[in-house]
């Protein structure tokens, strides 16, 4: 590699390093394709390889692409998102709230549009071997809910008084059916009965009023990857691959704060600023051309090992263990004629291996704010609260058009499962992944010889997802709701 070229990769790896991916990506938070000739098909890449980025996919499709470099960058936006929130939470024969509920209305997440890079690069060692880099986004979750907190009626009034359960309200007190006392004052209304000097053993269920949510509520997971893929090309038909996969994350919460109650760490829960943490994983490929018109592929990528998130370990289950989960590709490309291709890609996510991301948060969390030990099941416990989300299937489906030496055209669509149950939604709130349609097209310029420009349009509909959570916020009902928009464009050049 000449020393032009080699200043010109380094210069891209480290804009993909240092280039936040803050997005809520299509198929819960991972991307729905990499590359923008994969993307303008849907994403479909498992056998179809056309660009460096097949790696992200299938390392293996790097053996069928030349010595090159791709440059792409995206437009992100997945608004609107947010919640709304049914006036239908229970209450008692006094008008008490039964549970914590959420206020009734309609709420969007801020922060509408980011922006995503993404570089590769591959080179032709000799007839069976091919060596490159992948740099890309995994997606990620992001919500900014700035018009007032979540979670504001999840705690008591500052420095109110609460009883266990089966306890006897002290003299001229009245208890809540979640355990928090009042006192009938002047007007006849009831008022919280609070002591500021009580300590959390003697009843005070929200000291000095840190649990009360009083700021801007959402959560921020930025993701970026390497990949170094080697490819083996067993004969003239089969090829495999190998990449070692690196990954770097940060996370910020805020918002939480009734939940540190809830939790082993109630200091690691929320508004703690940034925190990161590094992993690895492993991904491997195959890809076979059947015939000529034929070609088949498959990868696995592992789970990928991360360092925990210190910073919020009394929020992710497992002390702030946050692993990134395992990826399974199946594809099938097929030349339907001369200038026409069609392909099919199915997708398993292994989210629910993730306990941060699988656990159920539909439980019974009293036990949780009573003093004395905790179950397990509460927040940063080895069976902490998660996201509730559920293995997630895709299916794609992509056609790709060569009008002429200079133009190819692309289209594609592709259907996710949902990704979590009807009961599970009230911590989706702060990671709306409703998404399930995404509609693409695109194409592909070629300037000359050794440069080509591409060009991919996403639109992912509004979809919604009803349901509550009866162990927390009793009979109240919320529906979640998201619309994703994508535009990428990229630049080839073949050496």
């Amino acid at each position: 590699m000449n020393t032009k070229l080699r200043n010109l990769v380094a210069l891209a790896l480290v804009a993909g390093a240092v280039a936040p991916v803050t997005v809520l990506a299509s198929n819960g938070y991972f991307s729905f394709g990499w590359g923008t000739k994969s993307k303008a098909m849907a994403g479909v890449a498992a056998a179809l390889p056309q660009d460096t980025l097949v790696a992200a996919t299938n390392p293996a499709g790097m053996a069928l692409i030349d010595t090159s470099l791709d440059l792409g960058v995206a437009f992100f936006s997945p608004s609107a998102r947010g919640y709304e929130a049914d006036n239908n939470f229970s209450t008692n024969a006094m008008g008490f709230p039964t549970s914590g509920f959420l206020t009734p209305g309609e709420y969007d997440s801020s922060s509408d549009w980011f922006l995503v890079p993404s570089f590769g690069y591959n080179r032709v060692l000799n007839d069976k071997m091919t060596l490159g880099v992948s740099v890309f986004g995994n997606g990620g979750m992001n919500t900014d809910y700035r018009d007032r907190p979540v979670w504001e009626n999840f705690a008591g009034a500052p420095n109110q008084l609460a009883i266990g359960p089966g306890m006897t309200p002290p003299p001229g007190t009245i208890a809540a059916p979640n355990g928090m006392l009042f006192s009938m004052g002047p007007d006849g209304r009831p008022r919280p009965v609070t002591n500021p000097n009580a300590t959390p053993a003697e009843g005070n269920v929200n000291p000095g009023g840190i649990f009360s949510a009083t700021t801007s509520t959402g959560i921020n997971l930025e993701q970026l990857f390497v990949e170094v893929p080697f490819t083996y090309k067993v004969n003239g038909q089969h090829s495999l691959g190998i990449a070692p996969v690196f990954a770097v994350q940060s996370f910020e919460a805020k918002g939480l704060e009734p939940f540190r109650q809830m939790s082993f760490h109630p200091d690691a829960v929320s508004n703690n600023g940034k925190d990161w943490s590094y992993g690895f994983g492993v991904h491997v490929g195959w890809v076979g051309e059947i015939t000529d018109a034929l070609t088949l592929g498959a990868s696995y990528r592992s789970k990928l090992w991360m360092t925990e998130f210190d910073d919020y370990k009394g929020l992710f289950a497992e002390n702030g263990d946050f692993d990134i989960p395992a990826m399974l590709n199946l594809g099938i490309s097929f030349k339907a004629r001369p200038d026409l291709v069609l392909a099919f890609d199915w997708q398993r996510i292994f989210y629910n291996e993730i306990a941060a991301v699988g656990n159920t948060n539909n439980v019974n969390v009293m036990p949780c704010m009573m003093p004395g030990s905790k179950p397990s099941y509460c927040l940063g416990g080895n069976d902490g609260l998660g996201f509730g989300w559920k293995d997630m299937d895709v299916f794609k489906l992509g056609a790709r058009w060569d009008y002429s030496e200079k133009f190819s055209f692309m289209a594609g669509a592709s259907y996710a499962s949902d990704f979590t149950s009807s009961d599970e939604v009230l911590l989706n709130i702060m990671a709306p992944a409703t998404i399930q349609w995404t509609f693409t097209l695109g194409g592909t310029y070629r300037h000359s010889a050794t440069d080509s420009f591409n060009l991919s349009l996403a639109y992912m509909p509004n979809a919604e997802f009803d349901g509550n959570n009866p162990s927390i916020t009793g009979t109240q009902t919320y529906n979640l709701y998201m619309q994703q928009k994508d535009i990428e464009i990229s630049w080839n050049h073949r050496f």
